[in-house]
């Protein structure tokens, strides 16, 4: 079990819920409107009012970019009403995970963010990141990126007790995973495709309900370790290893502090101690519904989960419209 964390109060777990819903609200207002960079706006300004609204000493670790990329919520933003006096917390965040899908109105977009304490955070650098995942309850190493998908598949089936064909695996539809998808549908498993939002095909394998049992193929790193840090908190299994197309991505993850280029990062190297994890939906997906418009209210559905507790809540909320 991780020790809980003095600076992660017990009531930053529902103060995050409220940062995500905030997010959320904003984007869902351009659900489907064919914007999505007016989309990313509305979340990225109303997650930083929120953060502005709570007692403690934030950094922004993963964000919308670096400072010269981003005008709000840029990597290294001090954000909190506390600065110097409150708690340190690291933050990675993603205000709308899929503007794309909230864009043409399609399932699974999220507001997401993570926190931990100070130095708790990979600070990934914006590269892309081959990834494998599986939820709690495996014994520790069952799958691993050292291995073929085959032996991967074979592996989880084994443990889960069933056939291969009865293991759903998640992928990116993207023409890179051409052949890793050709691959999967050898050994017989079911493959579900997703057009966008990796972070919530990753952590889809905390849930049962979702029936996605392993997350594979590549997707934003800074995305990865916002989905470790969900799984940290569930006691899943993730792998990454970073992904380097060219000289100039080489040298941007050297400038993050990457020394080691080949690395295979463990779930612990991303997310260290306690962290807690929070997501709002702003479409409906298969983890959450999103936001809905009532007769003077607008409804939405949450998932917050703590690493020290291993607790995990959903939460539904109604807000008056003002």
């Amino acid at each position: 079990m991780v020790t809980a964390s003095k600076a992660l109060d017990r009531v930053l777990v529902l103060e995050m819920v409220r940062v995500t819903e905030a997010a959320a609200i904003a984007a869902s207002k351009l659900v489907g409107r064919g914007d999505e960079k007016a989309a990313d706006a509305a979340a990225v300004e109303a997650m930083r009012i929120a953060f502005n609204g709570l007692e403690f000493d934030g950094t922004v670790v993963i964000g919308e970019g670096e400072r010269d990329e981003a005008p709000m919520l840029y990597i290294g933003e001090k954000v909190g009403n506390a600065q110097g006096t409150g708690p340190k917390i690291d933050i990675a965040l993603d205000p709308l995970e899929g503007t794309t899908l909230t864009a043409k109105a399609w399932p699974n977009a999220l507001a997401v963010l993570a926190i931990a304490e100070e130095g708790g955070l990979l600070n990934a650098p914006d590269v892309y990141m081959d990834k494998l995942a599986i939820g709690p309850g495996y014994e520790a190493g069952l799958v691993g990126l050292d291995r073929t998908p085959t032996e991967n598949i074979n592996a989880l089936a084994k443990a889960k007790g069933v056939k291969p064909n009865e293991i759903i695996a998640c992928v990116l539809d993207r023409p890179r995973h051409e052949a890793l998808i050709a691959e999967l549908r050898a050994t017989g498993c079911g493959i579900m495709l997703i057009p966008d939002g990796d972070v919530a095909g990753v952590i889809a394998v905390t849930d049962p309900d979702t029936t996605i049992d392993i997350y594979m193929g590549s997707g934003g790193a800074p995305e990865g370790v916002l989905a470790a840090a969900a799984l940290a908190c569930v006691g899943g299994q993730f792998q990454g290893k970073l992904l380097f197309r060219n000289e100039d991505e080489k040298a941007r993850a050297r400038k993050w502090g990457v020394t080691d280029l080949d690395r295979i990062y463990q779930l612990q190297d991303l997310v260290k101690g306690d962290a807690i994890f929070a997501a709002t939906g702003v479409t409906d997906g298969s983890l959450l519904a999103g936001v809905k418009r009532r007769k003077g209210c607008m409804t939405t559905e949450s998932v917050v989960m703590r690493a020290s507790s291993g607790t995990v809540r959903w939460v539904k909320g109604e807000h008056k419209i003002v």
